[in-house]
């Protein structure tokens, strides 16, 4: 009997079964300082099909610019009622949703130059075999982007697809959109990790 390899299939990853409990998507507790918002959107294949059991995690600062983090200098100061680090999955009709505030401007390695307000995301999904990197900027900081060095050093037929846009509003809170397209047309840009 002659041996042969088990051919490979995708099998998962079933985020949702494994690391979304509930909850993972609030970055706010009642007391968060800053503007609050919700960013939501699809993800989206090549085909423009919406996929299910994708998983996006958010980190970012808080509305003062600091990160909730040991390794950012000011840590001290960073606001205790926002937790900066959360995750969303795309079971519920494809979209992810996070409960956040927009953040502030993060001092840059350069002096004076600061970044843009901006929202860094890693989005893990069935068929990619490492995670994909990107962040989200605000399509109404214009002139924050402008001035962010790390933001005009890329291309600049791609940045649109980093701009999460104002949409409409839920209540009183502002909703910003930001669809992620894995390839093809209108791809999102992805950064090395």
């Amino acid at each position: 009997m002659k041996a042969s390899q088990t051919p490979s299939q995708t099998v998962g990853p079933f985020f949702h079964y494994g690391l979304i409990f509930g909850g993972e998507d609030e970055l706010v507790r009642i007391g968060a300082r800053g503007k609050h918002i919700l960013l939501l959107g699809h993800v989206f294949d090549g085909n423009r099909t919406a996929l299910p059991d994708v998983m996006i995690e958010i980190w970012q600062a808080d509305a003062q610019g600091i990160y909730p983090h040991p390794a950012d200098p000011r840590y001290t100061d960073a606001d205790p009622c926002f937790k900066g680090f959360g995750r969303s999955d795309t079971t519920q009709d494809s979209d992810y949703r996070f409960s956040t505030i927009k953040p502030g401007m993060v001092p840059a390695s350069k002096p004076n130059i600061p970044q843009a307000p901006h929202i860094n995301v890693r989005i893990f999904g069935r068929g990619l075999l490492t995670h994909l990197q990107t962040r989200f900027y605000f399509a109404d900081e214009e002139a924050a982007n402008e001035r962010d060095p790390f933001f005009q050093s890329l291309d600049p037929l791609r940045r649109e697809t980093l701009l999460a846009k104002p949409v409409n509003h839920c209540g009183d809170t502002p909703v910003y959109r930001r669809d992620i397209v894995l390839q093809g047309d209108n791809e999102t840009l992805f950064f090395h990790p």
